[in-house]
């Protein structure tokens, strides 16, 4: 995208090119960066500087209507799309999911030890009592007949591409414990609010920037929600290929987390559930969105 349209004053919305975008005041750039949308189909927009290694900065989209000028094909976005097709089918298929976070780029770097007993706790999950609207034990009669079981990565992309999960009544099972039905599990940033007792959700979205020191994410849906990686910045960097600032700007994103109002109640915090990144997934935009 070499436009963008930006609603900061939402009266009198602007359009710019990525070259002017480029060459404001960087206070400016963080200011308006949340507030893009896509000038064909208004779907949110991101803005990527240009990279150490030559990539110019650019606009893009990971909500980009199917029918829109703007949607340009891309082996990525065949690949999301094929994601969003799986899922799409696993949710007719299926009684049940289970969510394999043991699927996270990084985990295979982990001992096996650790890939033996995430697996070995995935498959306990179904003996397990259940929460998320009934705090009653699945009874063996309950046990539900089809069982897929599906990683973040084809979630998050499925998600992203307007997949069925998020509104489905599919029960997900997301560890040894619980088990939710996928509309109330699968909360996009924009409409995250603090649970009661902080029950934990699947959020997911896009990442507008990170700060200089990578200490938190932003998403780009809403500037009312702040995402805390200071504890594990070094496992996302490495785990996911986010070298650089850029490297995180635009990229999807889903987590398992509680979220919750700062002191002020100014802003809310979605924590990463017990600060485990083998929870969270990020997938970085193509550069041709």
């Amino acid at each position: 995208m070499l436009d963008a349209i930006c609603q900061y004053d939402e009266t009198q919305p602007v359009t710019y090119s990525v070259f002017k975008f480029q060459k404001l005041p960087a206070d400016d750039i963080e200011k308006y960066r949340q507030t893009l949308v896509c000038p064909a189909c208004a779907g949110k927009a991101y803005y990527r500087k240009a990279s150490k290694d030559g990539k110019a900065a650019c606009f893009g989209s990971r909500y980009h209507q199917a029918d829109c000028a703007e949607f340009k094909p891309s082996a990525a976005k065949t690949r999301e799309e094929q994601h969003a097709l799986e899922v799409n089918q696993l949710v007719v298929d299926s009684d049940a999911m289970i969510i394999d976070f043991s699927r996270a780029p990084f985990l295979s770097q982990r001992p096996p030890l650790a890939a033996k007993t995430e697996a070995k706790r995935g498959a306990a999950t179904l003996n397990k009592p259940s929460q998320a609207n009934t705090t009653a034990p699945v009874k063996q009669d309950d046990k539900p007949a089809r069982i897929a079981t599906q990683g973040l990565e084809k979630l998050l992309h499925s998600l992203l591409r307007g997949s069925d999960l998020a509104t489905s009544e599919l029960w997900v099972y997301t560890d040894d414990k619980y088990r939710w039905r996928a509309k109330n599990l699968f909360v996009n940033f924009v409409d995250a609010e603090p649970t009661e007792n902080g029950a934990p959700r699947m959020y997911w979205g896009t990442i507008s920037h990170t700060d200089k020191e990578r200490l938190w994410l932003n998403p780009a849906e809403t500037k009312a929600v702040g995402i805390p990686i200071d504890k594990f910045s070094r496992e996302l960097i490495s785990g996911f290929g986010l070298a650089e600032r850029r490297d995180f700007e635009g990229a999807g994103i889903i987590l398992f987390g509680k979220c919750f109002w700062n002191k002020s109640k100014t802003r809310k915090i979605i924590q990463l559930w017990g600060n485990d990144p083998s929870r969270i997934y990020i997938s970085k935009a193509d550069d041709s969105e």
